[in-house]
């Protein structure tokens, strides 16, 4: 997870880089047994599940492959979305034991969901290799002037946490770890399909973000390890399931797509399909790029397409303005039904 500072720093220029095919994708597969969140993911559902790509740099192929592996594995039946990860790690290293600290302090695995994909609402869960867990609804993102809201739970939340190795010991080499959960659909009702699971078919838009620290051993303690040249420790590092192409987790337009299908795991294959509109959605992404990018070169927004450079790909989704010296909506048709694509100058995306 990236500080808040540089969040507000970057925004607005951050301009629209990752593009559709780079963004990765998951079918999952209904359950046919129950699970136990135990972290073994030893059920056969599990092993009949497929393991994820591994996981790359937060920045893509702009930057050396991670350290270390990281996979992962999804299900879901009426009750629940099921996700395990496995993460290679040789120094297992995790203090915080409280409940919504700041865990990315340290290493950890996050999850990042927004059932509806609109880029507002959307949820971030940390979790460290003691289990304990930060959960959070951000309003918007952070580019955009958006709040966490610390006090909302995952209500109903089941983890376990397995360890290949020991936590804390620096006198010994470990493998690995991995969580497993079970998060309800009930709680994820206030965005997303409220106190149902999803249908055949839907996608929602998903990534996962692993904060790995460089450390050392300091009076046969694991802490982290300093640069010599600042006097200050090194970065974290951010290995991702789907690249973002900036070191920022909160542009939820540029993470994954997870898609549910009614198949029980080790079905035969179903293919992910790209919903067609999400072209749209990306080309009126791209314009709210380019418009904030406008803003801070001009002090006002465009208030037509031609007033924007390399646009010129984008006619054919024919993109309609509405411009004030502040805010702007744009639109486009969708491709797929009667309904109007919509977004605003703070990157909520909706159609109706």
């Amino acid at each position: 997870m990236v500080r808040l500072l540089y969040f507000l720093l970057l925004f607005p220029v951050c301009l629209h880089a990752q593009q559709l095919k780079d963004r990765n994708h998951y079918v999952t597969y209904r359950t046919t047994g129950n699970l136990v969140m135990d972290g073994n993911m030893d059920e056969e559902d599990w092993t009949a599940a497929k393991w994820s790509s591994l996981f790359v740099d937060i920045e893509g192929d702009a930057q050396p492959a991670p350290l270390y592996d990281t996979k992962l594995k999804m299900l879901w039946d009426e009750e629940h979305l099921y996700i395990g990860v496995w993460m290679e790690e040789p120094d297992l290293w995790a203090t915080y034991t409280e409940r919504e600290s700041v865990i990315f302090h340290e290493n950890d695995i996050e999850v990042f969901l927004d059932p509806d994909g609109d880029t507002h609402n959307y949820y971030e869960l940390e979790i460290n290799a003691l289990g304990t867990e930060w959960d959070l609804m951000i309003t918007k993102p952070y580019r955009n002037a958006g709040s966490p809201i610390n006090g909302w739970n995952i209500n109903g939340l089941e983890k376990g946490i397995s360890l290949d190795g020991t936590v804390n010991d620096p006198t010994d080499k470990d493998r690995s770890w991995t969580v497993e959960m079970a998060i309800p659909w009930k709680a994820l009702s206030q965005r997303g399909p409220a106190y149902r699971a999803p249908a055949d078919g839907e996608q929602w838009r998903i990534n996962f973000s692993r904060v790995q620290w460089q450390l050392e051993v300091d009076n046969n303690q694991y802490t982290k390890k300093i640069n010599p040249k600042t006097g200050k420790h090194f970065p974290e590092y951010n290995w991702v399931w789907s690249p973002q192409g900036h070191i920022n987790m909160h542009l939820p337009e540029y993470w994954g797509y997870l898609q549910f299908v009614e198949q029980p795991v080790g079905s035969e294959e179903v293919p992910f399909r790209l919903k067609e509109d999400e072209r749209v959605k990306d080309a009126l992404r791209t314009l709210y790029h380019k418009q904030h990018a406008f803003f801070k070169e001009n002090g006002k927004f465009a208030y037509q397409l031609s007033e924007l450079p390399d646009v010129e790909a984008l006619e054919r989704y024919h993109p309609q303005f509405e411009v004030s010296p502040t805010r702007f909506k744009l639109s486009a048709p969708s491709l797929s039904s009667d309904k109007t694509w919509y977004i605003t100058e703070d990157s909520r995306t909706w159609s109706e």
